[in-house]
């Protein structure tokens, strides 16, 4: 877990602005009209529609998309009764959770009562307010009253985390660990150490998905649960046991597994080892389980373990379910969150734990390379695709069990509405990737023997994007992918500087000494160039032995970029080439240039530079409309780089006028559309909307792209190098598998 002091916390959520959530309008407010159209008097023309159909306030309203998270503070994570006001930090905290990972918005309600009738009716009063009801911190048996009675009183979707969230996830975590240790469901034989609210809920949720209620033995604080105890409420009688055990130890022996909801450290290397052969033990207490997990682990090899901790492997984490179950019950108007619903949850969890991980869910976990088995049971919060994997399971049951008051009807459109509430819109990678398939290419990796190239190979392959060849050392490519389980067995492997390359290294050399002979290259010189990858890979696909050339990962642009031009060397029509990226923003694709190519370029080049991009924006399927910016408006400075612009686009006006390109002008006026039109209505572009940059030099498009990927998580697709005669890509260094994978997609296309 992150270390912190008791300092950070408290200055946390203090800060300048105290709490964690606020309120953000989403509707214009900045003239009268519009205030007369969110209040007074304009108001009331939906307030009358909804009157006439109770059913537009999803219509008119944040309803649909409103959670409210309460509690009343008598279970508050691990500090029991606190109170109303003291579990806020806790409430709002889910609020936060609800919407940075399913973009749901909450209000948090803390209730001053423990009373159940009245905290039901304060509820009940208040639900129309909301799309559905998250219960949270309440303590048992209380929360089974409350959350009972809701369910069936309100028409909403309503859930206590704490019960079924746990149950959701653990449940998902205990399909993959069967599977894993070859155990059957229906023979299980189950520990269950603690009787509250998430201990009953797991218990239940494991009934439903196929363990016997005989096999199940659960121990409170004063033991088993047992036919003979006189002292049980209601809900603990539903899992007395008639088995010869009365305390955890004796429970032990033979079981198959152990699912810890109670307190640290009851659980003893003794009673693991007392267990049946390949054991499941799910430590859940926190912040501390029953057992220490090192402890476990060094007591059975044949141990799978998960615990509530993010500091081992296997955390059972709510977070990897309430978001998307409200997500996908509040996108069809569920009327409930029933069994089915949370059944469709656990295995939609699971099937993703099975799934290659993306390399983003690496890094944030500071991991090589997970893969399903008994350290990965279970998904990474962080994993992005939770949200398009859960949520449409969630939202088909309801649909599939008649309580969905809107279904969906195309589950691709779903899924990209999904994506792009979290600023994950991919229409335009998606679309190359398809295209890729279509026709995929073979792709020479100049630097094959390192991870990160090897993990990209693999996805390209197994996606169909494309046909890799590994540039390397064999011995180190294989022993890698020994290593990370990488499936290339069928990936050419090509040791340019082997004894059984020499042939193809005199071959390449007597071509190039061809090309550059009157360039000062000597036959020696161009043999020697031969035993660099870069100059060998590039004439792979000169000659024709490869389709498209990747190289950058562990070395500099440049030399790269010499090797390239040298062998394969620049369009015919072309005087100047360049290198663009494509950003991934949360208000759509933008395209920058020249961002790697070209430091301080004349009016010419900067023309040379527009031109390119065109084209290259028109095969994304987008007409471009391109500024040339500087700290200059409209010739308003005579000095310095905004001359240069200024010329560039006297060149473009006249040579080609059907192209929707200006400037020079300034950063904010080309992205803000209608501040531009009002202060400079003579623009050639006018009110559109600007999807294409071309920089001044290649100082501010190298820092303008790396300032969006840091500041405001633009992802950068590229670099895009521009006017090669065929297909060759340098990524940048040190580049992660994502951006690898992507810019071979957008190789391939290329070499289409």
């Amino acid at each position: 877990m992150a270390k912190f002091t008791k300092e950070d916390a408290l200055n946390y959520h203090e800060g300048a602005r105290p709490g964690k959530i606020e309120v953000v309008p989403t509707k214009p407010h900045s003239t009268q009209l519009d205030l007369s159209l969110a209040y007074s008097p304009g108001v009331a023309v939906p307030c009358l529609a909804i009157e006439k159909n109770p059913k537009d306030v999803y219509k008119y309203t944040a309803k649909g998309n409103l959670v409210a998270v309460i509690s009343n503070g008598t279970a508050v994570l691990g500090l029991g009764d606190i109170g109303a006001e003291a579990g806020k930090p806790v409430m709002e905290g889910k609020g936060l959770l609800f919407k940075i990972f399913a973009d749901i918005d909450v209000f948090d309600i803390e209730v001053d009562t423990k009373n159940v009738d009245e905290f039901v009716q304060i509820v009940k009063g208040i639900a129309p307010t909301f799309g559905g009801i998250n219960l949270e911190d309440i303590k048992a048996p209380e929360c089974f009253e409350i959350e009972d009675r809701l369910k069936k009183e309100l028409k909403i979707p309503v859930m206590h985390d704490d019960q079924h969230g746990t149950a959701i996830i653990s449940a998902a975590g205990l399909l993959n660990a069967t599977e894993i240790q070859k155990k059957k469901l229906c023979d299980l034989q189950l520990v269950v150490n603690g009787a509250g609210a998430s201990a009953v809920a797991c218990t239940r949720l494991y009934i439903s998905l196929g363990v016997k209620k005989e096999n199940i033995v659960m121990v409170d604080s004063k033991g088993v649960i047992h036919e003979s105890r006189t002292d049980l409420n209601r809900i603990k009688k539903e899992f007395v046991s008639s088995k010869n055990v009365h305390t955890l130890k004796e429970a032990m022996v033979g079981a198959d597994m152990f699912l810890g909801l109670s307190v640290a450290n009851v659980l003893t290397p003794e009673m693991i080892n007392s267990m049946a052969a390949k054991p499941i033990v799910f430590a859940m207490a926190n912040p501390d389980p029953e057992i220490d997990y090192d402890v476990a682990m060094q007591t059975r090899k044949d141990l799978i373990m998960a615990t509530g901790r993010s500091d081992h492997p296997n955390q059972v984490n709510n977070v990897l379910g309430f978001p998307f179950i409200f997500r996908g019950a509040l996108d069809v108007k569920a009327t409930a969150i029933n069994e089915a619903m949370k059944i469709a949850a656990v295995k939609a969890i699971a099937s993703l734990a099975k799934e290659d991980v993306p390399d983003i869910v690496n890094i944030a976990y500071g991991e090589m390379n997970f893969n399903f088995g008994s350290e990965y049971i279970i998904p990474k919060p962080l994993d992005p695709r939770l949200l398009t994997i859960v949520a449409p399971a969630v939202a088909k049951a309801a649909m599939d069990s008649g309580i969905a008051q809107e279904p969906i009807t195309n589950w691709e459109a779903y899924k990209l509405q999904l994506e792009e509430r979290l600023g994950r819109d991919n229409k335009l990678m998606r679309a190359l990737t398809d295209k890729a398939k279509r026709n995929p290419k073979r792709v020479v990796f100049a630097e094959g023997d390192t991870f990160k190239i090897l993990k990209a190979a693999e996805t390209v392959l197994r996606e169909g994007i494309a046909q890799p060849i590994l540039l390397g050392n064999p011995e180190i490519i294989k022993k890698l992918i020994v290593q990370h389980e990488l499936d290339l067995q069928t990936v050419p492997i090509i040791n340019w500087r082997g004894f059984e390359e020499q042939i193809r290294r005199e071959e390449y050399a007597k071509i190039l000494f061809k090309k550059r002979s009157r360039k000062g290259l000597t036959y020696s010189e161009a043999i020697d160039k031969m035993n660099d990858r870069n100059y060998f890979g590039a004439m792979m696909v000169e000659v024709g032995a490869a389709d498209a050339f990747i190289s950058g990962a562990t070395s500099k642009y440049a030399d790269i970029i010499r090797p390239a031009i040298q062998t394969v060397g620049i369009k015919p029509d072309t005087n100047h080439i360049a290198g663009m990226y494509l950003m991934m923003t949360n208000k759509g694709p933008i395209f920058f240039s020249d961002t790697t190519v070209n430091p301080m370029p004349e009016a010419r080049t900067l023309v040379d530079t527009t031109l390119l991009t065109a084209k290259a924006v028109r095969k994304f399927n987008i007409e471009p409309v391109i500024a040339l910016v500087s700290y200059s408006n409209f010739g308003s400075i005579r000095t310095g780089s905004p001359v240069q612009v200024q010329e560039a686009v006297k060149i473009l006006h006249r040579d080609h006028p059907n192209l929707i390109v200006d400037g020079d002008i300034q950063m904010n006026f080309a992205l803000n559309t209608e501040l531009r039109a009002r202060m400079f209505p003579f623009s050639k572009l006018e009110n559109r909307k600007v999807n294409t940059i071309i920089f001044p030099n290649l100082s501010s498009g190298n820092i303008a792209y790396k300032m969006m990927q840091e500041l405001v998580g633009a992802e950068a697709i590229g670099p895009i190098l521009l006017g090669m005669n065929k297909s060759i890509h340098i990524v940048p260094l040190e580049s992660s598998v994502r951006e690898l994978v992507n810019l071979v997609t957008i190789a391939v296309v290329d070499a289409q």
